[in-house]
């Protein structure tokens, strides 16, 4: 027995796998207690939770085994160490969470873009009750005239398939889109009611610029047919394609050069007009900050006489 212990303890001392026959801690150099590994037809019952297990000493020492609250490391390349706390393991960086965090991300950038998006604008936090008040005057005119439009839209769909009547619905419709065209096109006279818009200096000359931007305020505000007077007398009809420029002593219209002062003349719902020109920072404010007056007139009729060439289109055809 003494010459098998010997043997089996050899490879131990030498630096041997625990799978090489014996079962313990690290070697010792003294040749300390070692333990025979079963054989293949041999069995080992395992402790129950109450019993130790006797340690192959000299002594009768006895190791406890760890309760539910210990465990032993696992994977490390030293041996089981028993009575470490539990540890529990992270979770590791994948795709998943990566794609998660972003998402997250992107929805908060989100929401604080939509919240700044939705703050009060300055300019009407700091507007005046009346000017307010104004404002939303022009929002219900401008809804009001989108109602009568969809109405009229619709009043014509029934007359064009009422039958018997279809046809001569039909031609009136056309003649009336005709001359509506003719008039955005500036191609046909207008009247109607509406605003005359007097620009004149004060200490410095009118520019193009606010000119521009009264005719931009004044379409938003659902102006149909414009014109513009110099002081010399001079008119130019407004259109789409009308372009404004500063000219020496004056500013140039489509080419057209006009001196100061000058009038526009245009036709639409006369309040909701002026409601837009006179808005905190509008155009009678911007005039009067640059060294100009702005003088608006309503009148009940207003005669937009000026016309415009026609012009020969080289590119674009209807659609049919």
């Amino acid at each position: 027995m003494a010459g098998d212990s010997g043997a089996a303890g050899s490879p131990a001392a030498g630096g041997g796998r625990p799978g090489d026959g014996v079962v313990g801690g690290s070697a010792r150099s003294g040749g300390g207690p070692s333990v025979p590994l079963p054989s293949d037809d041999e069995t080992v019952p395992l402790p129950s939770d109450d019993e130790t297990v006797p340690l192959p000493s000299d002594g009768d020492e006895t190791v406890p085994l760890p309760s539910e609250r210990e465990t032993a490391s696992v994977g490390s390349s030293g041996p089981a160490v028993v009575g470490s706390p539990v540890r529990r393991v992270l979770p590791r960086l994948t795709m998943a969470n990566a794609m998660i965090a972003v998402l997250l991300a992107l929805l908060g950038f989100t929401l604080v873009v939509q919240l700044k998006s939705n703050s009060t604008d300055a300019s009407l936090e700091n507007a005046r009750q009346e000017d307010l008040v104004r404002i939303l005057s022009d929002l219900d005119a401008q809804k009001e005239r989108v109602r009568q439009d969809i109405e009229g839209l619709e009043e014509s769909q029934r007359q064009l398939n009422s039958g018997a009547q279809g046809r001569q619905a039909a031609l009136d419709e056309a003649t009336r889109r005709a001359d509506e065209l003719g008039i955005l096109a500036g191609t046909l006279a207008a009247r109607g009611p509406g605003l005359t818009v007097s620009f004149m200096p004060v200490s410095n000359p009118i520019g193009a610029s606010r000119v521009l931007d009264a005719v931009q305020e004044l379409r938003g505000a659902g102006a149909e047919a414009m014109q513009i007077a110099g002081g010399d007398g001079a008119t130019v009809r407004i259109v789409a394609s009308t372009y404004f420029l500063d000219a020496n002593g004056g500013i140039s219209v489509s080419g057209r050069r006009l001196t100061g002062p000058y009038m526009i003349m245009v036709i639409g719902d006369p309040k909701t007009m002026q409601t837009a020109l006179n808005i905190p920072g509008g155009v009678v404010a911007s005039v009067s900050g640059d060294g100009g007056n702005v003088a608006i007139q309503e009148r009940e009729v207003v005669d937009v006489t000026a016309l415009s060439p026609p012009k020969d289109l080289q590119h674009a055809r209807p659609v049919s």
